[in-house]
């Protein structure tokens, strides 16, 4: 098992979900994001680094159809078909390492609240922009949640890089045409505020 995989087995193994500094009952910015997207109910949507989040639920309560949740954690997955019950069977959920993915289709949205920011190595970083480039469909859609300049360095005891509008945007730009990036405080259920960068793109 990797060092990451082994991490985030243990943090789901031994925390509740509001033990967690990104736990949020709502994800209100991101459905917000995905509204503006205008999806149809049969869009395919995935969550990279979805685990235990409440996203999927609010796509399955908008009526979205084809939902994929992508976790390196199975303890994530499973707490989070646990949660959601008989719904569970109306995602599709994969383990695996992000940089590893081998999608077997593509995507109307590629949404990511979680994982990109955990990777601080340029190959980790180039893996993940040509796996997404590949995944999603031309005219598709790209939101990413990530620590801003502003927010914290670390989260869950690991480095994580930080992102501001303009250095999110040069990752991307070779496929991608940015539409928006907001700043936003996260309160987590410890009281304490992170700065989030949320950023759409659109795939040329």
């Amino acid at each position: 098992m990797n060092t990451s995989k082994q991490h985030w087995e243990n943090v789901y193994n031994t925390k509740v979900p509001e033990e967690v500094s990104w736990f949020q009952i709502y994800p209100k910015t991101s459905i917000a994001f995905v509204e503006q997207c205008n999806l149809s109910p049969d869009a395919h949507i995935i969550d990279i680094g979805g685990g235990d989040s409440h996203f999927a639920d609010a796509l399955l309560d908008k009526g979205f159809r084809n939902i994929y949740v992508l976790d390196i954690s199975s303890n994530a997955i499973e707490k989070a078909k646990q949660r959601l019950g008989t719904r569970a069977s109306k995602v599709n959920w994969i383990v695996s390492d992000i940089t590893e993915f081998a999608p077997q289709v593509q995507f109307d949205l590629w949404h990511d609240r979680a994982a990109f920011h955990f990777l601080t190595t340029e190959d980790s970083i180039y893996k993940y922009v040509s796996i997404a480039e590949g995944a999603i469909k031309k005219g598709g859609h790209l939101i990413l949640g990530t620590f801003s300049e502003n927010g914290p360095k670390k989260c869950s005891g690991l480095e994580i890089k930080q992102y501001s509008a303009a250095s999110m945007s040069a990752i991307f730009e070779v496929s991608f045409d940015r539409v928006k990036c907001i700043t936003e405080d996260h309160a987590t259920p410890f009281n304490t505020i992170q700065n989030f960068l949320f950023c759409s793109f659109n795939k040329k």
